[in-house]
């Protein structure tokens, strides 16, 4: 009887980890999953333009992607796998971080903002960008800031700093806006394109990603007093250094790099894609600080 019981309790326990998503992936290190599988598995946005959005060839392209094929390279090449296989998967801000958490994802490389709160769910890598929460508006709306919102209804993406900001917002200076919450930047822009919202609030160049998606580009305005800096990083599981550590290496690396300028000029200087509009978001003193520095403050 004792020699049946382990193979039957074997059958037991691996049948167990198939049926229960991510649960192989919590417990192995993620290099060693990767390794094992010969797979990684990316997180991705569908319309944050220009960081991760998918073109018209259906392909992910995007500031962020650009930095993330760089992290799939050097994964490669620390696991020995030239062909590893890469999955991508489009992420929300609702399922970004449980996807994560679950083993689904193995890094997502989007435009998740590093906060404090967050890191007890899931790691961050080092910054990748900084952005500012400001408002995308018509340029007749009359809105200027704001306060000008006060009786007002704004879009927001669910699940975000910014929705977090508005409500607080609301509350504490009943202002009664009335606050839509997007599941996305589709949503989003279709929600204020149509009159439903006369302000979109999100960060600012992420806005102006949204703006080159509108039928008329020129007749949008981003503005308002900054309400909060974002620090982006890419997510990956907690209590993984190596992998950590890899990520944080190839991307302090591609920073330092003489062509790196042009990698940042080519999302931000230069025409992008789908319209071919250019943001004409010059690199700041802080980002180029930053680059010259790499570090995963988050700055709440």
């Amino acid at each position: 009887m004792k020699t049946s019981i382990l193979p039957a309790l074997t059958a037991c326990f691996v049948a167990g980890l198939a049926a229960t998503p991510g649960a192989f992936a919590q417990a192995t290190p993620t290099l060693a999953k990767i390794q094992s599988s010969g797979l990684i598995v990316i997180g991705h946005r569908e319309t944050s333009v220009p960081f991760s959005y998918v073109d018209t060839n259906n392909q992910v392209v995007g500031f962020s992607q650009d930095l993330c094929n760089r992290v799939i390279s050097a994964v490669k090449a620390k696991t020995k796998h030239p062909d590893l296989k890469v999955r991508f998967v489009p992420v929300t801000s609702q399922n970004r971080i449980p996807l994560v958490q679950n083993g689904t994802v193995d890094l997502e490389c989007g435009v998740t903002t590093n906060l404090t709160s967050r890191q007890n769910q899931v790691a961050f890598s080092y910054t990748f960008f900084v952005a500012t929460t400001r408002l995308l508006t018509r340029k007749d709306s009359g809105i200027k800031d704001f306060p000008d919102l006060a009786g007002k209804t704004v879009v927001t993406n669910q699940g975000t700093t910014s929705e977090r900001i508005l409500r607080k917002m609301n509350e504490e200076k009943k202002m009664n806006m009335q606050i839509i919450s997007a599941k996305d930047y589709g949503e989003g822009r279709l929600t204020l394109e149509t009159g439903r919202a006369v302000a979109y609030m999100m960060d600012d160049v992420l806005l102006a990603g949204t703006r080159t998606l509108t039928a008329k580009p020129s007749d949008w305005v981003i503005t308002g007093t900054p309400q909060s800096s974002e620090a982006y990083g890419f997510m990956l599981r907690k209590d993984d250094p190596e992998f950590r550590k890899l990520v944080d290496d190839t991307l302090a690396e591609v920073m330092k790099e003489p062509d790196f300028t042009a990698m940042y000029d080519k999302w931000f200087m230069k025409p992008v894609p789908p319209k071919n509009i250019n943001f004409d978001f010059p690199m700041s003193d802080s980002l180029q600080k930053l680059y010259a520095n790499p570090n995963d403050k988050a700055f709440e």
